[in-house]
């Protein structure tokens, strides 16, 4: 009987350390499917940003510093828009004579980010900063219904 009690215990232990976390995430046609992943194997989008500490301008070198930062960090949110909106790509190209005479690019990027988690602000060699940001799946669904709702 005590061998049965220790044995049910110990199965209920076992099954309790493997905590699972429910994520709601919603399909193409907008039904929410209910999926059960542990924490490790939530979706991630990452996006990372970069900065040089000598193209800002001041004459205060912490204050070029905090710029770099700040100017990395833009630059991931930059990133991660492009990640779940896209870019608009523009283009145009002269032809003269049968040859190519001016050709040009232009992108544009727009959108909303929020619940985006700030991953590290972290010194890369001398002279810049890198930015890591990431955003879950979830809101990057819910990102996008807005989009199609508006």
């Amino acid at each position: 009987m005590l061998k049965k009690i220790l044995i049910t215990l110990f199965i209920l232990s076992i099954t309790a350390c493997s905590a699972k976390y429910e994520n709601k995430i919603l399909s193409d046609d907008g039904s929410t499917d209910q999926k059960f992943l542990p924490v490790y194997k939530k979706e991630v989008l990452i996006a990372v940003g970069y900065a040089n500490i000598s193209t800002q301008h001041s004459d205060n070198i912490s204050q070029r510093r905090l710029m770099a930062m700040r100017a990395s960090k833009l630059d991931a949110y930059r990133n991660l828009i492009e990640q779940v909106y896209g870019q608009n790509i523009n283009s145009t190209t002269t032809v003269e004579d049968m040859v190519v005479s001016s050709d040009t690019l232009r992108a544009h990027v727009q959108g909303l980010i929020y619940g985006a988690h700030l991953v590290s602000i972290s010194p890369v060699g001398d002279d810049s900063y890198e930015t890591k940001l990431e955003l879950t799946s979830t809101i990057v669904n819910d990102l996008r219904s807005m989009l199609n709702n508006s």
